[in-house]
């Protein structure tokens, strides 16, 4: 509990700093990824498709987004990162990933492995225990609790 504190203690100081919500930051990383479609980045941000429009008005109004047609699909349009949000993910990023290198170059590959292993499984669980919460969430509002 103390590391993911501390993991949106981080997360939310560079949302102040760039004056970003946690679904402007989640969706920039999300879209850092590759262009990606609106109904994506709502399963991704679980907004509305409302509140991803809003979403995405807001974000392209600051340059961090562009919509353009799928060229596979002209119907399609998808999201993507500009270079603004590339050099604001490298900036704000980067130094704490480069500490981090520094840091793992001090374990052993064994222990490396069973970090990774470790930090694989916790992800599962985290994504699993998650869905087991929005369920019992949807549950209890169809029983009207």
């Amino acid at each position: 509990m103390r590391w993911q504190d501390a993991t949106e203690a981080f997360d939310e100081t560079v949302g102040q700093l760039h004056n970003l919500t946690s679904a402007d930051r989640r969706c920039l990383s999300f879209v850092s990824l590759g262009p990606q479609t609106a109904s994506a980045i709502a399963k991704e941000t679980a907004l509305t498709p409302a509140a991803v429009t809003a979403l995405i008005d807001r974000l392209e109004v600051r340059k961090l987004v562009q919509r353009r047609s799928d060229t596979s699909d002209r119907r399609k349009v998808l999201v993507e990162a500009t270079d603004k949000t590339r050099e604001l993910i490298r900036g704000t990023y980067t130094p704490i990933a480069q500490a981090g290198v520094k840091m793992l170059a001090s374990y052993s590959v064994a222990e490396l492995t069973a970090i990774g292993r470790f930090v694989e499984e916790a992800l599962v669980l985290q994504q699993r225990m998650t869905t087991k919460l929005l369920e019992r969430k949807q549950k209890n509002e169809r029983l009207g609790q």
